[in-house]
């Protein structure tokens, strides 16, 4: 029997809400990117303040003062007071936030909580990528994720083909994979001449960075879907129309982060 083709709506249905999300997120997040200092530190506290929400969320914590006012400040506070006071006081910081996931969570305590403190450490790094390389950097990484994520979405959808890792993310297919690689790769080269122009000047092609970044975003898309199957949770939350939770929207962005210092550590001293 013909297997009937999914209907055009079932496909596209939500990239109308899709769009609009993402554009009233670019218009907030590029405004405080720009700014920089206090204000992107305060944008990245706020998205730090709902991941952890999610997190605790996804563990099955009882909805109360607690989990829904205490544990989003407290998460938001650290990330803030970490950027501030450094290391090791700010891990710290964030280690009593990721420690108050674990309390608070039913299920998957441990898994969770650190989950929680690798998403504020990532926080944490796209305010060291603004704050030492600029903001043509920090937009390239962002860029690069957005290409990974966009170029993934179209081409999954039209060109479908075998699933990347069907147990843990049944939507995610080769295709798509390999597509947002190919939209990160172009994206660095389009850029490698503009930021080195303006004094960039890094111990690895900007292009395969661009590659690894990529890859590590689409890991850090795969984490959060596990958890998530897990925890039989379809969205980490329904925060951000027509994303799902703010973990499902920046669940890239923080595998990108999380690799950025090291891969240029590593590639240093390769170099």
């Amino acid at each position: 029997m013909t297997k009937t083709a999914e209907p055009t709506a079932g496909k596209w249905g939500d990239l109308r809400l899709r769009l609009i999300s993402a554009a009233v997120m670019a218009v907030v997040a590029g405004i405080d990117i720009w700014l920089g200092g206090p204000w992107f530190l305060a944008l990245l506290a706020l998205i730090s303040a709902g991941m952890v929400w999610e997190a605790a969320r996804l563990g099955g914590a009882l909805s109360g003062p607690l989990r829904d006012v205490a544990l989003p400040i407290a998460g938001g506070a650290a990330v803030g007071a970490g950027a501030w006071i450094g290391v090791p006081v700010g891990f710290a910081l964030l280690g009593l936030v990721a420690g108050a996931v674990w309390a608070l969570a039913a299920h998957l305590k441990h898994r969770l909580a650190f989950y929680a403190f690798f998403c504020m450490i990532a926080a944490l790094a796209l305010y060291g990528i603004r704050d030492m390389f600029g903001i043509l950097v920090l937009v390239w990484v962002i860029g690069v994720v957005i290409a990974s994520d966009v170029m993934g979405y179209f081409a999954g959808r039209v060109f479908g083909g075998p699933k990347f890792w069907p147990k843990v993310s049944p939507k995610k297919t080769w295709s798509g994979t390999v597509a947002g690689w190919g939209g990160a790769a172009l994206l660095g080269w389009v850029l490698n001449a503009k930021l080195l122009a303006g004094g960039l000047d890094l111990p690895i092609s900007l292009v395969l960075f661009s590659v690894i970044l990529a890859f590590a975003a689409q890991m850090g898309d795969i984490v959060e879907s596990a958890l998530k199957r897990k925890a039989g949770i379809k969205d980490s939350s329904s925060l951000i129309p027509g994303h799902g939770g703010v973990l499902d929207r920046f669940d890239g962005m923080i595998g990108a982060a999380l690799v950025f210092f090291p891969v240029l550590f590593v590639a240093g001293l390769m170099g």
